[in-house]
This record gives C-alpha cells, sequence and structure tokens, in this order.
C-alpha cells in the first residue's frame, strides 16, 4: 500500500493498493465511469443494459495470469484503478487507468501511476489516443524522466519506457 498526498480537498488516507475481492464491486462501477469517458475517443455506445465491455476488467479481477488490478481510494470513497496486463512478463503494460473527476488536476494521477509502475521496475507500455490531448500530456509527465519511445498504431499512441529498481519519483512515497 502507497500512501498518496495533495492539495485537494479530499477524505484522507490516499491510498493506492493491490484491489481485493472487497473492492470488486467498487472497481465494476468505476468502470462503467471509465468507459463513458473513454467513449469520447472510441465512440463506443453502451449496451442495451447501459454497461460496456468488460473482459480487461473481469481478467484482473479474476487474478488470471499477468493481470492485477490496484484501486486508489480516498478514506472509504474508491476514486480511480488501474489494470496491469502481462504483470509476470518483461514488458508490463497498463492496460487501463482512470481517476473519477473530482480527484483530477491535483497531482494524484501523477503519484498513482508512477506508484503502480514502481512497484514492477523493467520495460513498460501504455496506449492512448492521440486526440486525447489531456492523455498525451499526462503520460509525458508521468515518464519525463524515463526513458522512452513511442509507436504509432491505427487511432492510438504506444509510449514505451523503463522505469529502474528504485521506481520514479514519486512512485514510492511510504
Amino acid at each position: 500500500m502507497t500512501t498518496l498526498h495533495t492539495h485537494l480537498d479530499l477524505p484522507r488516507p490516499l491510498t493506492a493498493r493491490f484491489a481485493e475481492p472487497d473492492d470488486h464491486l467498487a472497481l465494476r462501477h468505476l468502470w462503467l465511469l471509465f468507459r463513458h469517458d473513454m467513449s469520447s475517443y472510441s465512440s463506443t455506445l453502451p449496451f442495451a443494459d447501459g454497461t460496456f465491455r468488460s473482459e480487461w476488467l473481469d481478467a484482473a479481477l479474476r487474478s488470471d495470469p499477468g493481470w492485477r488490478a490496484w484501486i486508489l481510494t480516498a478514506g472509504i470513497h474508491p476514486i480511480g484503478f488501474a489494470l496491469v496486463r502481462d504483470a509476470d512478463q518483461p514488458v508490463r503494460i497498463l492496460n487501463s487507468f482512470f481517476l473519477v473527476a473530482a480527484a483530477r488536476r491535483g497531482g494524484l494521477g501523477l503519484q498513482f501511476a508512477r506508484a503502480v509502475v514502481s512497484a514492477a521496475p523493467g520495460q513498460w507500455g501504455v496506449a492512448y489516443q492521440q486526440r486525447n490531448r489531456g492523455a498525451v500530456r499526462f503520460w509525458d509527465r508521468v515518464t519525463d524522466e524515463c526513458e522512452r519511445s513511442w509507436d504509432e498504431t491505427v487511432g492510438d499512441t504506444w509510449l514505451w519506457f523503463s522505469v529502474g529498481v528504485g521506481g520514479m519519483p514519486g512512485g514510492r512515497v511510504d
């Protein structure tokens, strides 16, 4: 568990940790908010029941090999999550990353992302949509002190970066 800090008026403590079975319902609810936000860039509509595709979340919640789910909380309130794919491979993928709107713009996202990748030093990748200007700026800030490279694919930019054994600046704040 990692304790994070912000000037935002949020309940304390602010903690980033691996998700546990008791967190699954909260993660499913946060997932809907995440997929709603992403629909602005993917033009994806919800299914008839109001849900979105969730196979990545399902894999992480089942603890499928190579998947890890993280949760960010403010006191008792779930405020964000991260899903890691290929967690057992030499190159890990930060598959999904989300903070609720009230927790943004206070440095929490930066600290949370760095805490997640600092927990497993090595090679990492994250994809984002180039037209999502906020994501472009965010991932540039997260990895600004890393060795990194980019690949362009249809609709996505892949950012590849290395995290040293000591983690990233701001990644380990306990």
